[in-house]
């Protein structure tokens, strides 16, 4: 659910559902109330109340006294002498008294009966100050300090003189019933708004305070370096699309800390390789160079071959920092390839040729077969693709077993889409452990690092980069004390193909 949907429903629970819940609570009371008014105060049953008898109750009072006032008038018309019997009057009285009314008879202007409890002087006072009240015809209303009453008057006619019945009935005590409904109204309002209060806050809570206080958790979290959490992102709302968005930071945060403390651990594990590496070389020089200074090479022939061996040691070490340089410079997008339309066939003849001359020097064979055509093209940059090709052989070398002859196999086939390499040997082989890191930047072998031409173990994360960059694909099998076998592929020529750098080599360029 949408965020503005919940801002809408919230809105709707605070406006409408009051509303909507007293309008039914007061139907149900006001029926209630007006049954119990007709029941206690003897109304007709098809006397129907208005809500506005709830405010100005007087048509309520007039209908309380409706059926006396029906009787006197009568009674006036046609038997008026019953007025100055008291015992008619006292069954009368007793008739009205249920209906919280008294009356008081006034006879030739004299009062000949009271049961209002007023006093004479205050039924003077209180009688001729009466209002009449034109829907409840001889009526009137008379409120003062003391005094708040319904009056209604009948007159008669008697041959000894005239006088007149009226009907007293207290507004201060009739229809109680009345007060108790407004004030069950009240209380139902301040509950409706109290619950509706609640169903809003719970809405609210649910809604915005929870995943608020994930995010602020969250956010707490990570300001102490704890990325060891997770939120939850059930909700399919903008604020679940919020902790949705927070909880890939998150995880994008915690990749980037694994990949940053991997990288100083390989970073510190370079150094060791690197301060290993230097230092074997040096200390064979530094070696050779004191017994040339002691004189222990006292022949032309063995002076001959400490020099031989410096120069080589110096080499290695050219190699090792030319190698890091490079890598540096991979690693940061800043080789300046240069692809160009190479012809396999003239390419793998030359290089093969460069290079078997240098393994058979050192009693390595290298066999090489291709069933490419003379017209088959790939895009390359030939200097970085000659690394690679050389990368792999020192590799081979490097792990040969001293067990049989060093056999290194170049193949390169036509494989349609794309140009198939494959480079194999029979060495040590590497152990099925290692396989899935031997691209790894600065990983090594348990068996390279025992060995006495240990690298840096960048090689083969050299070689990855430059296959990758050429939008290739590179990849191993091997079976220890059997040999190793690396296979690439790279994209075939097509006529009309453009001559496109990779995309981070694009990037490396604009940065320039």
């Amino acid at each position: 659910m949408k965020l503005r949907t919940k801002v809408m429903i919230a809105f709707l629970i605070m406006t409408l559902m009051p509303v909507l819940l007293f309008w039914l609570v007061f139907q149900v009371t006001t029926k209630y109330q007006m049954r119990t008014i007709r029941e206690t105060y003897g109304l007709p049953d098809d006397y129907q109340l208005r809500y506005l008898d709830i405010y100005s109750p007087v048509t309520i009072l007039g209908q309380v006294s409706e059926q006396s006032y029906t009787d006197i008038s009568r009674v006036a018309k046609k038997d008026p002498e019953k007025f100055l019997d008291r015992s008619y009057l006292d069954g009368l009285n007793y008739a009205l008294s249920s209906k919280a009314s008294s009356i008081v008879v006034t006879f030739n202007g004299k009062v000949t009966y009271n049961s209002s409890g007023y006093e004479l002087d205050e039924i003077k006072e209180l009688v001729p100050q009466s209002t009449v009240i034109s829907n409840l015809g001889n009526a009137g209303v008379y409120k003062a300090q003391k005094y708040q009453c319904l009056i209604r008057a009948v007159e008669y006619v008697t041959p000894e003189g005239e006088g007149t019945v009226y009907i007293l009935t207290s507004m201060n005590e009739v229809i109680p019933e009345l007060r108790n409904f407004i004030i069950e109204i009240i209380i139902i309002i301040i509950e409706i708004l109290i619950f509706t209060a609640v169903i809003l806050y719970f809405w609210i809570n649910i809604s915005f305070v929870k995943p608020v206080s994930k995010l602020k958790l969250a956010t707490k979290n990570i300001k102490e370096g704890n990325l060891d959490f997770k939120i939850d992102t059930g909700a399919k709302d903008e604020m679940g699309d919020l902790c949705r968005g927070f909880e890939a930071m998150r995880v994008q945060l915690k990749e980037s800390k694994e990949e940053r403390e991997r990288y100083d651990k390989e970073e510190k594990e370079l150094i060791r390789n690197i301060s290993h590496d230097l230092k074997t070389p040096l200390t064979s020089i530094k070696g050779y160079i004191e017994g040339l200074i002691d004189g222990v090479a006292s022949t032309d022939e063995k002076r001959m071959k400490y020099y031989h061996t410096i120069k080589n040691k110096a080499e290695d070490m050219d190699r090792l920092i030319e190698q890091l340089t490079l890598f540096s410079r991979l690693d940061n997008n800043r080789i300046p390839y240069e692809f160009r339309r190479i012809n396999v066939i003239k390419y793998f003849n030359d290089c093969i040729s460069e290079i078997k001359m240098d393994l058979e020097a050192q009693g390595i064979t290298l066999n090489y077969k291709t069933n490419c055509t003379e017209d088959m093209e790939v895009m390359a940059d030939p200097i970085q693709l000659k690394r690679v090709i050389n990368n792999l052989i020192s590799n081979s070398v490097k792990y040969k077993s001293n067990e049989r002859p060093c056999v290194i196999g170049i193949s390169v086939f036509d494989e349609g889409d794309y140009l198939h390499i494959e480079e194999s040997d029979n060495g040590k082989g590497i152990a099925e452990k290692d396989l899935s890191r031997i691209f790894d930047r600065f990983y090594r072998t348990d068996e390279s690092r025992t060995s006495p031409q240990s690298g840096s173990g960048i090689g083969l994360a050299i070689v990855k980069k430059i296959i990758e960059d050429h939008n290739g694909r590179i990849w191993v099998e091997s079976i220890e004390n059997q040999g190793t076998t690396f296979h690439i592929n790279l994209l075939r020529y097509k006529e009309g193909e453009q001559l496109t750098l990779p995309d981070n080599q694009r990037k490396s360029k604009k940065r320039k």
